[in-house]
């Protein structure tokens, strides 16, 4: 998609031979790519050149992906960008680390070249998807900034990861509608990403702990409703 050409990507990973092939490919498809070695190179390069899309390793030295995804999602001063695990790590437990870290999606590697970019394609036409207006629903007191993924909830503002982002819109948008476990996985995950109920399990429990427990209601067979009360 040409209107996805031009975002820029920061590749962290210390195998230096898989940054020159990711790199490599990308750049051939127009992206803007910048490299890292480890979190803390990939931190500092972030606050820099504020990229629209990471595609991060998990086990690195000085800084694993892991801790260096938090330390991304905690800071106000950035635009958030979309954050994907690249990784052979494949068990469940690294997933769920990642995802409670902020993450918004799991590579496998290896990854062939057409894959990769259709994958790239794919979460970042999240952003596309993304406008930068501001959206209130008086009912329930909320107001969704799309461009900066701010929530703010009785006069209280906060920064969520992209995937907690969009599971709240979702079902902030239309309070008292049940949202199936299918639908939620694709709206907010799509169709070509393959991830596990217990992931929506642990995204609605991030929610809560920010939220309180009041919001989002589990519907015993069913999904989930955010509540008008």
């Amino acid at each position: 998609m040409d209107t996805l050409k031009g975002h820029t990507i920061l590749l962290v990973d210390d195998e230096q031979d898989i940054l020159n092939f990711l790199s490599y490919n990308l750049k051939k498809e127009g992206y803007k790519v910048f490299t890292a070695l480890n979190g803390e190179e990939a931190i500092k390069l972030v606050q820099q050149i504020h990229p629209s899309l990471i595609l991060m390793d998990v086990m690195m030295p000085k800084m694993d992906g892991i801790e260096a995804c938090q330390v991304i999602r905690k800071d106000l001063n950035i635009t958030q960008p979309i954050i994907a695990f690249l990784t052979s790590r494949a068990e469940d437990y690294s997933q769920i680390a990642g995802f409670e870290a902020g993450a918004d999606d799991y590579i496998t590697k290896p990854v062939r070249p057409r894959l990769l970019i259709s994958k790239v394609e794919s979460l970042l036409r999240r952003l596309v998807r993304s406008s930068s207006s501001i959206v209130e629903n008086p009912v329930i007191s909320i107001k969704i900034d799309r461009e900066k993924f701010m929530v703010e909830i009785k006069g209280q503002s906060m920064l969520l990861p992209k995937k907690e982002f969009e599971l709240l819109e979702l079902l902030a948008s239309r309070p008292g509608k049940v949202y199936s476990r299918e639908q939620i996985l694709t709206i907010v995950w799509g169709n070509d990403t393959v991830v596990g109920e217990r992931t929506i399990d642990v995204h609605i429990r991030k929610l809560r702990e920010k939220l309180g427990d009041d919001y989002i209601r589990t519907i015993k067979g069913v999904g989930y409703t955010f509540s008008e009360s």
